[in-house]
C-alpha cells in the first residue's frame, strides 16, 4: 500500500456538488496535542471528530443539490461524518482517528463521501532521514551537483560544468 499523508490544519476540501469547483480550508477544532511536521512548523492533525461547521468559510459556493428558480442555493457545509480515516490510531484527547488525504466527508445535502480532501496541508521537506533512506542513484540523477557520501549524507560542492 502506498503511503498516505495525514490531513492537517489548513488542508483544502472540495465538494463534488459545487456549481463551480471551489475549495475551503479545514480547521482543527477538536484537539490540541497531535501534530504533523510541516517544513519545520507543526500543524494540528485533523480527526474524525472535525464534525459540524469545521471549515474556514463553511461554503463551496452554489450547491447543485439545491436548485431554485434563480439557479442554485448557496452551499452551507455541515460535515456529519468522515470515512477513509486511519483506524489504527485513536487520539486520547478527543477519541478521534486521524484523517488521511484520501478521507471523505458526508454532508446532509450532498450525501455520503461528497466532500474530498484536495490537498492534505503538509509541505514536503528534505531531511537527513529522507536522504539516508533514498536510492543513491536516484539522488545523483535528481541532484547532480551534490556529492552524497556515507549514508547518503549530502556534501555540497561546486561542480564545474
Amino acid at each position: 500500500m502506498a503511503e498516505k499523508h495525514y490531513a492537517v490544519q489548513g488542508a483544502t476540501c472540495q465538494c463534488k456538488f459545487s456549481e463551480s469547483p471551489q475549495t475551503d480550508i479545514l480547521k482543527v477544532k477538536t484537539q490540541t496535542k497531535a501534530f504533523a511536521n510541516d517544513n519545520g512548523e507543526e500543524k494540528l492533525v485533523a480527526t474524525t471528530k472535525e464534525i459540524g461547521k469545521t471549515l474556514e468559510k463553511n461554503t463551496f459556493g452554489k450547491c447543485k443539490m439545491q436548485p431554485s428558480s434563480s439557479g442554485f442555493l448557496p452551499c452551507q457545509v455541515v460535515i456529519t461524518q468522515w470515512t477513509g480515516f486511519y483506524e489504527k490510531v485513536t487520539y486520547e484527547e478527543n477519541k478521534g482517528n486521524p484523517l488521511l488525504e484520501s478521507s471523505k466527508a458526508t454532508c446532509p445535502i450532498g450525501g455520503p463521501d461528497c466532500i474530498t480532501i484536495k490537498n492534505h496541508g503538509q509541505t514536503a521537506a528534505m531531511t537527513q532521514k529522507n536522504s539516508e533512506s533514498s536510492d543513491p542513484d536516484v539522488l545523483k540523477e535528481i541532484l547532480p551537483g551534490v556529492n552524497f557520501g556515507a549514508n547518503n549524507n549530502a556534501v555540497y560542492q561546486i561542480v564545474n560544468l
